[in-house]
């Protein structure tokens, strides 16, 4: 996706590059272990169809979390810093889906303490249908001095 980006190379309605990654049992399997989720409906395709009804097994939600901070750390480069991501799961994500991240910069700001930020809302998309959509701020470097995984105390306030 992108290197180090900074504050100054962001503006209000921007686009975030799309992101697209290809969902496989395997994968859906080792993000429930991963997270410790035992539940059979994320592991077990026989559970998942016979006892809740779904066409397989699908991403369990730190999962699904996971793979947001993934679309967002990527594009910022390692200095940009979630400072609080929020989202709302609406439809299961399963093995042969192709998920598609898209996002949207909705505000650039600096606080009281000097850390720049970015808000964007994110999609994931599975076609045409949004399955997950989240908001998050995520502390972007203000010039090339900055990082703010430097910041702590009452220099960090997410």
């Amino acid at each position: 996706m992108s290197a180090d980006i900074q504050l100054k190379d962001l503006k209000k309605g921007q686009p975030l590059p799309q992101l697209d990654i290809d969902v496989s049992v395997t994968n859906v399997v080792l993000g429930a272990l991963a997270t410790r989720d035992w539940r059979p409906m994320h592991h077990d395709k026989d559970f998942a169809v016979e006892r809740n009804g779904t066409r397989h097994v699908f991403v369990n939600t730190p999962h699904n979390a996971a793979y947001f901070e993934r679309y967002l750390t990527d594009w910022t480069g390692p200095r940009g810093r979630l400072g609080r991501i929020k989202f709302r799961m609406k439809d299961s994500v399963f093995p042969g889906d192709q998920m598609s991240f898209i996002g949207q910069v909705e505000e650039v700001r600096t606080d009281d303490a000097g850390c720049g930020w970015a808000d964007v809302v994110v999609a994931l998309k599975v076609g045409d249908k949004i399955t997950t959509t989240c908001e998050a701020s995520i502390a972007i470097p203000t010039d090339e001095s900055d990082n703010p995984w430097e910041r702590s105390g009452a220099d960090w306030k997410p």
